[in-house]
C-alpha cells in the first residue's frame, strides 16, 4: 500500500512542475520574442513480479508478466521556437526574425548571448544595442548626423545624412542558427547560450545557409497561446487534485488494515 502513496506523490510533484512551466509561459505572454516551454514526463522503473514471457508450464510462456510501475518523473522542459505573431512598431530599430535565427549579442560579461528580441536601440556613443545595452555583434555605430537608418531585408544598415546626399552603408547584421536549438541553455533577460545539446553557433547573412530575413520597424510577439496554456492549467489541476485523492483513498486502505480485530 505504501508503494501508492509514493507513487501518488510524484504524480503530484510532476504536475506541480507543470504548472510552475504552465505559469511562466503564461507570465511571458508580452514578452517579446519569448519561447513557450513544455513539460515532458516519463514513468519510473518498474517492479517485476514475474518476468514477460516466463515460463508457467512446459510448453507456455506467461504472455504479459506482472510488473507495477513505480510513478513518474520529469524527463525534460522543452523550448518551442515556433514563430511568433508579428508586431507592427514603424521603429527604425524595431527588427523581427522571419524564419529561423538568433541575434548575436556581446554580454557584459565578454561572452556572446542569442537573442530572438529585436527591440534594438542607439547607445550614446551611437552603437546598436540591446535594451540591456549589450551591442550586437558584430558593432554597429550609427553616426550622429544621421537623420534616417534603413536596414534592408538581408541585414545591410544604410543611414541618410541629407535628403540630396545617397544613402551611405554603415555595417551589416547577421545571424546565428544552431543544429538544435532546444538544447540552448535559457539565461534570463530574453538571451539564450549554447551548450553541447544546442551544437556550435553557425553565424551569416540573413536570407542565406537557412538563415531568416529581417523586417524592420515589427517585432516578434511571444508564441505562447493564452487558451492553450489555460486549457493544460485545467487539465494539470485535475491530475493534481486526482493524485491526492489517490493518497487519500491509500491512507483509508492503511488505516482499515490497522483497525482490523
Amino acid at each position: 500500500m505504501l508503494k501508492a502513496l509514493n507513487t501518488a506523490a510524484t504524480g503530484m510533484q510532476a504536475q506541480q512542475t507543470q504548472l510552475d512551466v504552465i505559469a511562466n509561459n503564461m507570465a511571458n505572454v508580452g514578452t517579446t520574442g519569448f519561447k513557450k516551454s513544455r513539460a515532458e514526463f516519463e514513468d519510473l522503473l518498474y517492479q517485476t513480479i514475474k518476468e514477460p514471457g516466463a515460463q508457467i508450464g512446459p510448453a507456455s510462456v506467461h504472455p504479459a508478466g506482472v510488473q507495477t510501475g513505480l510513478g513518474v518523473r520529469t524527463s525534460a522542459t522543452q523550448k518551442i521556437f515556433e514563430e511568433g505573431a508579428a508586431k507592427i512598431t514603424r521603429n527604425p530599430l524595431d527588427l523581427s526574425i522571419e524564419g529561423s535565427g538568433f541575434f548575436p549579442i556581446q554580454m557584459s560579461n565578454g561572452q556572446i548571448g542569442y537573442t530572438r528580441d529585436g527591440t534594438f536601440h542607439r547607445d550614446a556613443g551611437g552603437r546598436i544595442v540591446d535594451k540591456n545595452a549589450n551591442p550586437l555583434v558584430p558593432e554597429i555605430v550609427i553616426p550622429p548626423n544621421a537623420v534616417a537608418v534603413d536596414i534592408t531585408n538581408s541585414g545591410m544598415v544604410t543611414i541618410s545624412t541629407a535628403p540630396d546626399q545617397p544613402p551611405q552603408q554603415i555595417g551589416q547584421i547577421q545571424l546565428v542558427n544552431f543544429v538544435n536549438p532546444t538544447g540552448l541553455k535559457s539565461l534570463g533577460k530574453n538571451l539564450f547560450s549554447p551548450t553541447a545539446a544546442s551544437g556550435a553557433p553557425q553565424q551569416g547573412n540573413p536570407g542565406e545557409n537557412n538563415l531568416g530575413s529581417l523586417s524592420q520597424g515589427q517585432l516578434e510577439a511571444s508564441n505562447v497561446n493564452i487558451v492553450d496554456e489555460m486549457v493544460n492549467m485545467i487539465s494539470a489541476q485535475r491530475s493534481y487534485e486526482s493524485n491526492s485523492k489517490v493518497i487519500q483513498a491509500a491512507d483509508q486502505m492503511l488505516q482499515y488494515s490497522n483497525n482490523l480485530r
